[in-house]
Parts: C-alpha cells; structure tokens; sequence
C-alpha cells in the first residue's frame, strides 16, 4: 500500500483523477476544497494505490453518489465498508467484505425490508432443492457460474428441517465464513462500486436472474405493451417496470402472491372438502387437515378437483408421502423456504398487487384479468397431474424402479437428473411449461403463455401418456415372454 511518500508524478495523477471523477469543477470553490480535504483524510492511501491496481473501481466509486456526495459529510469511504485493517500490498485478505449488516448504518429501512422478503431466502431456497447436492461446486457454490450466482443474493448459513431443525435456525456465520464473495446481497442489484439508484430503479437490472428457461419474466415484460412502451418512452412514467410492481415505494421485501411455481398451501377447508370425492382417503385427508392452515383464498378457493391435481404435483415432487402426508422436504421448501403462500399471506399480496394496478387499470378489469390467469394455472395443473398420475402408476406397478438413493418416484426435484425420458418431460413441465403459461399470464405476454407454454405443455403431456401405453404394452410382453424376474 502506498504512503504519504508516494511520489510527485503519482500524487499529480492523483489529483487529476479526483478531478475527473470527483465532485469538483472548480479548485477555487470552498466547497470543493471541503470536500477534496475529507476524502484525502479518510481514505487517501486507499485511492492512490488503487488507482494502480484497480483504476475501474475508483472510477466507479467516484461516479456513485457514496463518493461523490452533495455535501462533503457524506462521503462514503473505502475504510467506511472495508475497515482499516488492509495498510499493505499483501495483506489484502484483511479487507473486510460488506455484507447487507454493512448497509445498516445508512439504510436500516430497506434491509429490514430486504430481511423479511423473499430474496433473502434465495440461498437457502437452492439449496432446499433435491438437485443441488449433485451438481458442481462451480455451478452452486462458489464458482458463481450457475444456480450460485443468482442465488447468492439470498444470506448464507439458514439452516432447516433438511438439517434437522425443525425450525429455521441461522449457524452464525459459519457458512458465510466459506466465501469470501458473494455474501453482500445489497449489490446484487446496486452493483458495485457505484452502488446506483438508477441502475437499481431500471428494470434491466433485474434481466441478469430474471430471464432464461424457468422464469423469462424479462423477456415476457420486454414483449408486453407495458414493456414496450417503457422502451420506447422510459421517461415518460406510462409504464410500469418490474420496481412498479414488485417493489411498490421501494419496499425491498419482493413477494408475489402465487410464487415461483405457482402453487399455494393447500387450507384445511380445502382438504376436508376431497373427503366428499374420496370417501376412501378420509383418514389420511383429516389428518393432513390439521397440520393446514385454516381460511380461504381470494378469487381462487379451490373446487375438490384442484385441490387433489395439486396434490399430485406435491406428492411428485415429494412435498406430500403416499399417504398424503406433510414431509420434511415440505416442511422446508414450502414453510420454511416460502417457495408456497397460506391463504393470509397470499390475500395479502393479493391485495396489495391489484391496489398498484388500480393506478391505472379499473377494478373491474383488473378483478377479470386475475381471475383469467389464475384459471390458466388451474387449466395446467389439471394436464399436468393426468401426467404425473401416469407416471406414478409405473412405478406403483414395478415398471418403472426407484433410482438408487431416491426418496420417492417420481421425483420433480430431482430435474434434469431423471433417469427416464418420460420423467425428463415431467422436469420441462414443471420447470419451463408451467412457469411460461402461469407468468405469461400474469406479465401480459400473450406469446410466451401460448406457444413457450400452453402448447408444448400439451405436447408434454400427450407424449408422457404414449410413452406409458408404450412401456406398459413392452412390460407385458416381457411378462410373457419371461424376461422378467418373479
């Protein structure tokens, strides 16, 4: 690290680069002065030997409004969130690296905000996914590659019901303490060094985790009309951007009433109701019951016929056993990880979604426009659970066998590491099919719900139900032919 002998060359092309990049103009004006003098005080030494080693990072401290403030008292300097224990050229892993607590000091609010929202679960809802533990470090841990390097904004070290906590407990840093990147979720859309309002508040910040195969949700809003009229006029304020919705007066909780996968917790009312319809099941329905939550759902209560589709969809991706009870993955994918909404959370933001509509939509229309996308969810889960009840039936009747260390057959969240093709079209259902209609639907891109969902979710599901007439008419031949073992 340099010190106050640096040389005259170096502190010459110093001063030139505050200029450039630092809040004066003139070196006559007082304030200038003011401001120049606190920032060589705070971090001087910091600035003149990074200037050397990391010039983009200066530059974009300088340009951002923490280091270059209205009024001198504001600076934000480089000890301010690294600390002062990093003096020399080798002892850079001293620096201290920011986490959310960081940004307490000056913006308590948002990570509050922030703390109790859905992104702050991301980490931990990752790694409550079955797939995970068998892919890559370099995709879900510290190689940022993959899955980590969206997920990171979510805090590390949650711990849960797969762990054996029956409820959610934090290990204190031990986690966190693994990585020395990744744990500052703040900048994952206030980037560094210039930690932008700007860029935060443009709805292409959110394009680099929002897009792609299981949640397009950029491109839906960039082919929408409210997409496109923000492209075209983004000054304007006609169009809403992702911030309208999801993060209505800068509230940083982020949530939405359905979730990632379009699926809520089933109530008690809606359980008991299946007893009618399956006199069989009452025991099990009764006692599933009492572990729900009581209390309706706004629009969408469900009929019988939903309630048992989305059971099947939970029993195949081993959120419910075969005797329809709650499991620990349950436990910690929908009550812990928040992937699911009970019926007051849901109406919640239910309510708080269509009040920010009604800005500029009419009730009524907004009440029609809910009502028709949450029927394009009821419309898929009922073709996706005619599929899973196919699969389900060969693996009930031995045609198709438990991989090795699976838990349950079929298992949704097992992804792309199926074993058989017709279990891999359940993975595209569940993952691309389903999520293009439902938030298609929802984001008014009328292309991504029909033709990147609707329709190849058909086409999924008719090939599903001819492959199991195919391995049901080879298995019975096999029988006949004894190729098979008693």
């Amino acid at each position: 690290m340099q010190t106050k002998s640096i040389s005259i060359a170096l502190a010459a092309f110093a001063a030139a680069f505050f200029t450039f990049v630092g809040a004066a103009a003139a070196a006559e004006d007082p304030a200038d002065v003011k401001f120049k003098v606190t920032v060589e005080h705070k971090d001087q030494d910091c600035i003149l030997c990074h200037i050397q080693s990391t010039p983009g990072i200066v530059k974009q401290h300088f340009l951002g409004k923490k280091g270059s403030p209205d009024n001198a008292k504001d600076y934000v300097g480089c000890n301010d969130c690294h600390g002062d224990l990093h003096i020399e050229e080798d002892d850079y892993n001293l620096a201290e690296m920011p986490t959310p607590k960081t940004c307490t000091k000056c913006h308590k609010d948002q990570v509050e905000q922030f703390k109790a929202g859905k992104h702050q679960l991301a980490w931990f809802a990752m790694k409550s996914q079955q797939a995970w533990h068998a892919q890559p470090a370099s995709i879900v841990k510290q190689g940022y590659a993959g899955c980590s390097g969206c997920h990171k904004i979510g805090e590390k070290g949650w711990q849960g019901a797969l762990s054996g906590f029956s409820e959610m407990t934090h290990d204190g840093g031990k986690e966190a303490g693994e990585y020395r990147y990744g744990n500052a979720q703040c900048d994952a859309c206030h980037t560094r060094h210039a930690f932008s309002k700007k860029e935060a508040l443009d709805p292409r910040a959110c394009s680099n985790c929002h897009m792609g195969f299981d949640h397009p949700q950029w491109e839906m809003y960039a082919s929408s009309k409210h997409g496109i009229i923000w492209q075209t006029d983004p000054e304007s304020g006609r169009a809403p951007t992702c911030q309208t919705c999801h993060m209505n007066g800068g509230n940083h909780e982020v949530r939405t009433p359905w979730g990632f996968l379009g699926l809520r917790i089933p109530t008690k009312e809606n359980v008991l109701a299946l007893i009618e319809v399956a006199p069989s099941l009452k025991d099990n329905l009764t006692q599933l019951a009492s572990a729900l939550p009581s209390g309706n759902y706004v629009d969408v209560d469900d009929d019988p016929q939903w309630t048992f589709n989305r059971a099947l969809i939970l029993q195949a991706a081993g959120l419910l056993d075969d005797g329809l009870q709650l499991t620990t993955r349950a436990v910690e994918v929908v009550l812990q990880a928040q992937v699911a909404r009970g019926p007051d959370e849901f109406n919640a933001e239910r309510d708080r979604m269509k009040a920010i509509c009604n800005n500029c939509h009419a009730k009524g229309m907004i009440d029609g426009f809910f009502v028709a996308s949450d029927d394009i969810i009821k419309q898929v889960d009922a073709r996706f659970a005619k599929a899973i009840q196919a699969v389900q039936g060969l693996y009930r009747d031995g045609i198709l066998e438990k991989p090795e260390g699976w838990e349950y057959g079929p298992d949704l969240l097992q992804y792309y590491d199926a074993k058989t093709a017709i279990e891999l079209e359940l993975f595209w259902i569940v993952l691309e099919y389903k999520q293009r209609a439902f938030q298609g639907a929802f984001h008014v891109s009328n292309d991504y719900m029909h033709w990147y969902g609707w329709s190849p979710l058909n086409r999924a599901v008719n090939e599903i139900l001819e492959e199991e007439k195919r391995l049901r008419e080879e298995h019975e031949m096999k029988k006949k032919l004894g190729m098979l073992e008693e």
